[in-house]
């Protein structure tokens, strides 16, 4: 699992070939806290296959505004640079990331 930066941002997930898995986080929010161990499980799982990452969008708020993270959690993947898929807040359950993931591998 990367950890993700305003400065590794554009690297590691908008310059980055193939598939990315980034998991938008932020202080304080239990939903994000809840489903991380699920998250560092599947990048264990899957990440010889897909590139895991995660932003904590408290130290990096106008990045997760500019990629369009409103609310959180917001789990995405980004396939050459752009967002192909996202699920967000009541979405972001262990069985939708799964099946997000699943389609990207």
């Amino acid at each position: 699992m990367i950890e993700l930066d305003k400065t590794t941002f554009e690297d590691e997930v908008l310059k980055a070939e193939g598939c990315v898995f980034v998991d938008f986080y932020g202080d304080g929010c239990v939903p994000c806290a809840a489903l991380m161990p699920f998250v560092h499980a599947c990048a264990e799982k899957y990440g010889d296959k897909l590139k895991f990452t995660a932003l904590n969008t408290t130290k990096a708020r106008r990045l997760a505004i500019g990629q369009k993270v409103l609310g959180l959690p917001a789990m995405a993947i980004y396939k050459d640079g752009a967002k192909v898929e996202e699920v967000v807040k009541d979405e972001a359950t262990e069985a939708n990331i799964e099946a997000m993931i699943q389609k990207y591998l």
